[in-house]
């Protein structure tokens, strides 16, 4: 006997990055490379925005973060809401793509004590 098929909806990010991803991934990728245009680069690589916040962005009717914007465009990842964006780099105002990974909440806690503990090895990015 086969098992029951589990359905797992889609939350409305998923949702949303799933339709860019397979119906607007051009125009997403262009937007993309606009954000890391409007960047400046600083002693460390970090792209950073021109705010004092973590920039956000409007993209047909939706809006989210620049920098988990640019790493789901990028990856062609529909990330839920349950997966954050870490950056490496530490530096939440940095959208640069080797700096952002993917992950939970729960690594996300790791690295911060980890950051706290040991510092940033550039190196490593």
């Amino acid at each position: 006997m086969r098992a029951p098929r589990v359905l797992v909806a889609m939350d409305r990010h998923q949702e949303w990055y799933t339709d860019l991803i397979e119906n607007h991934y051009e125009e997403a990728r262009q937007k993309v490379e606009e954000v890391l245009a409007d960047t400046e680069v600083d002693e460390n690589g970090c792209m950073v925005t021109p705010t004092d916040q973590p920039r956000k962005l409007r993209f047909r009717g939706h809006q989210d973060r620049a920098y988990r914007f640019v790493y789901c465009i990028r990856h062609r990842l529909p990330a839920t809401r349950d997966q954050v964006v870490r950056h490496r780099c530490h530096n939440r105002l940095c959208v640069n793509p080797r700096h952002l990974d993917i992950g939970d909440r729960r690594d996300n806690l790791l690295d911060e004590r980890d950051r706290r503990a040991n510092g940033v090895d550039w190196g490593l990015i």
